[in-house]
Formats: C-alpha cells, structure tokens, sequence
C-alpha cells in the first residue's frame, strides 16, 4: 500500500526588521470597495447631468414635448406620406393636431360659459346642503362653521391683497414661459417628424465605429419604448376619461366635459392622477347633487382604478412598459419630490427607457 507524502504547510515569516508584513484584505471587502468606487462616480456623474437639466429645465421640457408630439403623430404622418411629399403631411399632421386642441378648449370654455350661470344657484344651494350635512351624524360640526372659514378666506384675501397681485403678475410670466416652450416643442416635433431617422444616423455617424452597434441597439430599444408608452397611456388617458365622462352625466354631476378632460390629463401621472382628478369631481357631485351621488364618484374611483389597472394597463402598455407597480410608484414619488407635477409625469417613462435599455445591452 502506497503511503502518501503528508503535506505540510509552510512556516509563516514573522516579520522581522528587514521585512514588511503583508496584509491580506478579505475578498468580499475588496469586491465592495470596488462597486462603491463605482457607484459613487456614476452617481456623481447621474447627479451633475440632472444639474444640468434642471439650469436648462425649460429647452429639456421642450424637447421632451417635442419627442411627446412626434410619438404621437408619426402615425398619421407616415399614412399621409404615402400620399403626399413629406413636408406637406408632417405640415397636414401638426395642422390636425393643432386643430383638435384647440377645439377641444374651445368647447370646454363654451360649455362652461354656457352651465355658469345655472352653476351659480346649484353651488350656492350646495354649500348650504354640504353645512347641514357637516352639522348633522357623523362630524356634529357648530353651527356657522362655514361662515366662519369663509370670513377667514376674504380676510386673508384682503390682508394679502398685495401678493396675490404679485403672484398674478408672475403668472403672466410664466404664461410667456409655456407659450414659449409650446412653440420651440413644436419647433423641434416639424424636425423630429420630417428628418429624424436622418439626424439620428447622423449623430451615431460621429461615434467611434466600435460603439456605434450599441449605440443603434440601445436607441431602437429607448424610442421603441418611449413610443408605445406615450401612445399607451394616451388611449389608456382617453379610455378613463369616456368613462367617466359617460358616469358623470348618468349621474347628472355638471360641468361634465372639463371633469372629463381634467381626467384625461391627471391619468398622465400613473397610480395618483386620476383618483386626485376624481376627487374633484366628487366635491362638485358633493355641491351639486348631494352626498349620495358624492359617494357614487368615489365607488367610481375605486372601479376605474380596477379597470385601469387589471385590463387597460395589460393589454395596452404591457408591450412598452415591464416595471413592477412598486418601481412604477417609487419612480412617481421621486420624481414628484425632484421636480414636482412634471418629474411625476417624466419619471415613469423615463424608468422604462433606462431599463430597455439596459436589457437591449444586456443580452
């Protein structure tokens, strides 16, 4: 039977006064050390990029429109390709577009204009009704408490007089600011539709020719997102304000249309817009119709909310958007604490195109 040679181990040097004592960092701690480096640039690198934006907050709003406008019209812009040159159909596209908001606004004004002064009697009916309903089970409220807020309101208005002047006047400012925006938006979206395919072509015609496959993969894969989620939650916006348009007029709330166009643009902000765009409608059913149609709206919050999330949201964005609705209201929280309504808005399609990205690459 063989016999097998025992294996020592060697003798460990003590360190002596020639010698120097190696020390040995764990793996896991160097493996750590590694990622946090890391980390801590891109987080830097992601940090002073935002910085950025947010000194040229109104040219990114701008082009972000614009990318919103051309998503939404490179449909009908290739249809009518087919039939025009195409100047004349981005031309026909942004024209038809134009007309359809303005439309749109013109009707709410007029349909406002035209239920105001009924509106004037129901709401003052309504705030009286609201003040019994307060006085009685379940609040007791004192007698005279809303003639006490409201004695509070036009004191704070009197004394504030002068800033609410100055805010108004700021307010004009800030008009300027969107019309200014809504026509470089427009500007850039003429751009975007009639040579887009050319100047991204261009633009990965400048990179290095190593990069430029990963370059055209992960643009496909953002724009291809970008676009089903924009045209997404625009028929899942239109969808929820049908509806509740349709609820509201069974139930007999007024100002239907405005109600129903308010809808529309709250479902822009996912999980949180149209529940807030529904309680307001619920406090005009409140004023005008009574707690029991007040309390029919809000059963209607609960049901759109159902259709939103189990049947539209599947079978319309589930192509475009692959976010967990935890990732989905995480990225709407930060996003709204960052930047207000308008990170709410950018943050969920944002999130989606960073992670189709990072899936394009990938793989």
């Amino acid at each position: 039977m063989p016999i097998r040679a025992r294996r020592t181990r060697p003798a460990r040097r003590l360190p002596g006064p020639g010698l120097r004592e190696t020390v040995v960092v764990p793996r896991p701690l160097r493996v750590a050390a590694a990622y946090g480096w890391r980390l801590l640039v891109v987080g830097a690198a992601v940090y002073v990029v935002f910085m950025t934006l947010g000194r040229f907050h109104l040219v990114t709003l701008a082009v972000f429109l614009g990318l919103v406008l051309t998503a939404l019209l490179e449909p009908l812009t290739c249809l009518l390709s087919r039939f025009l040159p195409r100047s004349l159909a981005v031309t026909a596209a942004l024209l038809l577009g134009i007309v359809l908001v303005l439309g749109i606004l013109s009707l709410i004004g007029a349909n406002v204009a035209h239920e105001w002064p009924g509106l004037r009697q129901i709401f003052a009916g309504g705030v009286s009704r609201i003040e019994r309903w307060l006085e009685g089970p379940p609040l007791h409220l004192r007698h005279g408490a809303l003639a006490h807020v409201q004695d509070w309101i036009s004191r704070f208005v009197t004394k504030n007089r002068g800033n609410l002047v100055n805010t108004a006047v700021s307010g004009v400012g800030r008009l300027v600011e969107v019309l200014t925006v809504a026509a470089l938006a427009l500007f850039c979206s003429v751009f975007f539709l009639h040579s887009g395919t050319r100047m991204w072509l261009w633009f990965g015609g400048q990179l290095p020719e190593r990069g430029r496959s990963r370059v055209r993969t992960a643009g496909r894969a953002a724009w291809s997102t970008f676009t089903g989620y924009t045209r997404g939650i625009v028929i899942v916006a239109a969808t929820n304000a049908i509806l509740v348009g349709v609820a509201l007029f069974v139930l007999g709330v007024p100002l239907v249309l405005p109600l129903a166009v308010l809808e529309f643009f709250a479902a822009f902000v996912p999980l949180v817009g149209s529940p807030v765009a529904l309680a307001v409608a619920a406090v005009v059913a409140l004023a005008a119709k009574g707690p029991l149609v007040a309390v029919l709206v809000i059963l209607l919050i609960v049901v759109i909310g159902q259709i939103e999330g189990h049947v539209l949201h599947p079978l319309v964005m589930s192509r475009a958007v692959r976010l967990h609705p935890v990732v989905v209201a995480l990225a709407v929280v930060c996003g709204g604490v960052t930047a207000g309504v308008l990170g709410a808005v950018v943050a969920v399609p944002l999130t989606s195109v960073v992670w189709s990205v990072y899936g394009a690459l990938r793989t």
